[in-house]
């Protein structure tokens, strides 16, 4: 279960960095939203296909059109100070992902964020994270693993677009669109 810890505490970004340095295997998931540490234990198994199957997608698709560079937690992402978060995937623009490459992380820009839910995570990605995301990247979804639907958040929206069908993200310097079918994504997540 998703815990706020410290509650009287406000968390800085610098003593999440710590927090995650001193348990380098990854789990559990330290986060900081407005001054509150979430920690999230190791997701399910269907969580974690998922994000196999989501990652086996849009990875030939990123691969073709250039524009960005897929990742999956961990990774530190810090869109705002003070503010790290670690979606489950997210796509970083290209020119960020360079000077990821030479800095290192966090990252501070994305094109894409993309949660899992998990019984521990919904309330954190529905209400404590999704506001950072819509301030900050133009498209947000969450994948409802028990609904089997995509929420898809974008700035300024006060009720995501609920999916049912299919998703179709084109971002910016793409040619082409990114199309999900959402039966048969569900489907190879739980017909495997």
């Amino acid at each position: 279960m998703v815990m706020p810890a410290g509650a009287s505490h406000r968390w800085t970004g610098r003593e999440v960095r710590q927090l995650m340095a001193a348990a380098p295997l990854a789990t559990p998931r330290y986060e900081v939203v407005d001054g509150e540490l979430l920690v999230t234990p190791s997701p399910s198994a269907a969580h974690q296909r998922a994000i196999t199957q989501l990652f086996a997608l849009l990875l030939p698709y990123l691969e073709r059109e250039r524009v960005g560079v897929l990742i999956t937690s961990p990774c530190d992402v810090e869109l705002e100070p003070d503010v790290v978060t670690q979606p489950d995937m997210c796509v970083v623009p290209s020119p960020e992902w360079q000077r990821v490459m030479r800095e290192g992380f966090p990252v501070r820009e994305l094109m894409l964020a993309i949660e899992i839910l998990s019984p521990s995570s919904s309330r954190h990605d529905r209400i404590r994270k999704r506001p950072v995301y819509q301030r900050t990247v133009l498209d947000y979804w969450i994948v409802d693993l028990d609904a089997r639907l995509f929420e898809h958040w974008t700035p300024g929206s006060e009720r995501p677009g609920v999916l049912t069908d299919s998703v179709t993200w084109h971002p910016a310097g793409a040619t082409t669109p990114f199309v999900l079918d959402i039966p048969m994504f569900f489907a190879a997540i739980f017909d495997a």
